[in-house]
């Protein structure tokens, strides 16, 4: 019975954290720091609505046209409806013999989660500041922030369409900024310690 007793506890303190990792469908662009904020959002977004905002950050050339709707249907065993489907594809294909690339598309579950936000929005939010030239922030850092602050803002109009307010979301795009360059030094220093420092001090102790 206490045998029992422990593993459902467990369970119940691991359940949340199997939930948040599954707000990330793909994720080929962003790191450790950008993705936990991110998924801090998802949780208080479905706690709060019941509605789930998954992510595919993903570097896929895709071909002009090609069909986003189709593409997501891979991931149908992997997601809980109400959802909304948030596709950042900086590496897409546009317009054929033109240089520039890059998609965002959402795709929700039914008409009735498609009214609960302005796809305009969240596009201009995540986008923005990718197309904006900035010689402070890499690319990859760019792709960070976009995704983070489309993502806030598409979770901010999902909970303002459910009659809530969250806590964890970006209000304003500079502070985005700040934040995911912040997110993004403690992630880059992250990699510093993991695999540089910390074997250099150990071999040093040793």
């Amino acid at each position: 019975m206490l045998r029992t007793k422990a593993r459902f506890a467990l369970l119940a303190l691991l359940l949340p954290l199997l939930l948040n990792a599954a707000t990330f469908l793909r994720n080929d662009l962003l790191n450790k720091a950008a993705v936990d904020f991110t998924e801090k959002i998802s949780s208080e977004l479905t706690q709060k609505t019941g509605v789930h905002a998954y992510v595919i950050a993903t570097n896929e050339h895709f071909p002009v046209g090609y069909n986003l709707v189709e593409y997501v249907k891979r991931y149908e065993a992997n997601v809980s409806k109400p959802y909304v489907i948030f596709i950042f594809a900086p590496y897409a294909r546009i317009v054929e013999g033109a240089k520039q690339t890059g998609r965002v598309a959402l795709i929700p579950s039914s008409p009735d989660v498609a009214k609960m936000y302005d796809k305009g929005d969240v596009f201009e939010d995540a986008v923005g500041i990718v197309a904006k030239p900035d010689k402070d922030n890499k690319m990859e850092d760019k792709y960070a922030i976009g995704v983070v602050q489309g993502y806030s803002t598409l979770a901010d109009e999902i909970a303002a369409a459910k009659g809530v307010t969250l806590q964890h979301t970006i209000k304003e795009g500079r502070q985005a900024i700040w934040i995911i360059q912040g997110l993004v030094l403690l992630g880059a220093l992250a990699v510093l310690w993991i695999f540089f420092i910390r074997p250099k001090l150990r071999r040093n102790d040793g």
